[in-house]
């Protein structure tokens, strides 16, 4: 059964949904960008309602600022507060806890990261978001896609008998592609200690508790994480998709790798 709440977050109340289940290990949902608890076309009370009906309760929540939460929205760096509240509103609403596991995609896992310590029993993490600003504030996010990307997409060309035989026939720019080419050589230069990349990965250098990196493989922000960050021995799965918020098919992906950290023996 599927319960409507509101909890306290420093003087607002922010509204929340429970997806009422008999299992004592839980999974809280944060959400990314500017959207709503329900995700893009609902995509997130959809994963709700197949968590709970495999016997996990799903806690999901509009931070401050957001939907039908009171507040100031200050975006996923200020976020903290918000996903510390919910964690004892989960726990009151749903008694029987005694595990909490969390899940965020793009900058709702780059939240997830930042705001340690939080008393989380393990964190589960979609294409965490490594560009300056939100999800929904794409002013720094580059025009180009990440050289990692560009270099995928170089070699799948040249692996193509049609491409190939473009280039033989000289319809191929061999001096751009030659430049292209030697760009994607060059040596990326380091971090600067204070970016987000490089305290995402301080983060997952020195995590409290066991996590999971889930990667849309042909996503933008995922590729980005890839060529910004290092996991280190963080397990990273991927999923051959470009889809961002694991639409479609892809949700059944998603839904068994969530399925299987909260119950390994599945």
């Amino acid at each position: 059964m599927r319960h409507h709440l509101t909890f306290a977050c420093e003087g607002a109340a922010l509204a929340a949904t429970l997806d009422e289940a008999p299992g004592t290990t839980g999974l809280l949902i944060v959400s990314g960008g500017n959207e709503i608890r329900s995700g893009a076309h609902r995509g997130m009370a959809m994963l709700a309602q197949r968590i709970a009906a495999a016997g996990h309760p799903v806690f999901r929540f509009d931070r401050r600022g957001i939907g039908d939460s009171e507040g100031e929205n200050g975006g996923f760096e200020a976020s903290g507060p918000d996903i510390a509240a919910a964690i004892p509103a989960f726990r009151a609403a749903a008694p029987q806890l005694t595990r909490i596991v969390a899940f965020g995609n793009c900058d709702a896992a780059s939240a997830l990261l930042l705001h340690r310590p939080l008393p989380l029993d393990a964190l589960i993490l979609a294409n965490p978001w490594t560009y300056e600003g939100g999800e929904d504030d794409e002013s720094d996010a580059p025009a180009l896609p990440p050289a990692a990307a560009i270099r995928a997409r170089y070699l799948a060309r040249l692996r193509d008998p049609k491409s190939l035989l473009r280039l033989l026939k000289g319809e191929v720019d061999l001096k751009k592609l030659l430049r292209g080419v030697a760009a994607l050589g060059r040596k990326k230069p380091q971090a600067a200690p204070d970016s987000l990349a490089a305290r995402l990965d301080a983060a997952l250098a020195s995590l409290p508790c066991p996590a999971t990196i889930l990667l849309a493989a042909g996503d933008r922000t995922a590729q980005a994480f890839i060529e910004n960050c290092r996991p280190g021995t963080v397990p990273v799965e991927r999923l051959d998709s470009p889809s961002h918020s694991f639409a479609g098919a892809d949700a059944d992906w998603l839904a068994g790798w969530i399925l299987q950290i909260l119950h390994p023996t599945l």
